[in-house]
């Protein structure tokens, strides 16, 4: 019998006669990873918001340079957010359309008219901040996905692009 992934590690972490000891999958994080996961821990604000609760897992990593890749649509929040952070951290900002590069260059296709977004020049400039924390602010999907693949930092996203649902697409749940 052939077993798919999620059966052979649901097997592993609730075995006890495994060598992982029913450790719940704890073999599969570092002595990094385990900081990073007790950060969060720690960081837990019952009734307060994500921001709070960033600003707070930063600093208990002991985190000093932030990057904020935002939607060029979300300039004012994302330098809101800037300045919520700054008083205990170095932040940066860089929008979408960073190195203003032609969509019908970028695509190589005349039809595609504007500014294409560059969510990797978004990383790289962050990368070159030396930034130790990358927060995605309302890039579009796919974009979003780039950003964090190109990201030498670890990041977290605080809000997403949702046209319908003013950026809270919880709401398609609750309907």
């Amino acid at each position: 019998m052939k077993l798919n992934n999620l059966e052979i590690n649901s097997q592993i972490e609730t075995n006890s006669n495994s060598p992982l000891g029913g450790l719940g999958g704890r073999y599969l994080y570092s002595d990094t990873d385990m900081q990073l996961m007790r950060a969060a821990e720690d960081s837990l604000l019952m009734g307060k918001n994500r921001v709070a609760e960033l600003k707070l897992f930063a600093e208990n990593n002991g985190i000093k340079r932030i990057g904020i890749a935002h939607c060029v649509g979300m300039t004012k929040e994302a330098l809101k957010l800037k300045e919520t952070l700054a008083d205990k951290f170095e932040v940066y900002t860089v929008d979408c359309k960073y190195q203003k590069v032609k969509a019908s260059e970028f695509f190589n296709d005349e039809t595609v008219k504007g500014t294409a977004c560059n969510p990797a020049g978004q990383a790289d400039f962050l990368a070159q901040q030396n930034t130790d924390l990358n927060i995605s602010f309302g890039l579009c999907v796919g974009h979003d996905i780039m950003f964090n693949m190109k990201s030498k930092a670890p990041t977290t996203t605080l809000i997403v692009k949702d046209r319908e649902h003013k950026h809270n697409p919880y709401q398609e749940f609750v309907k």
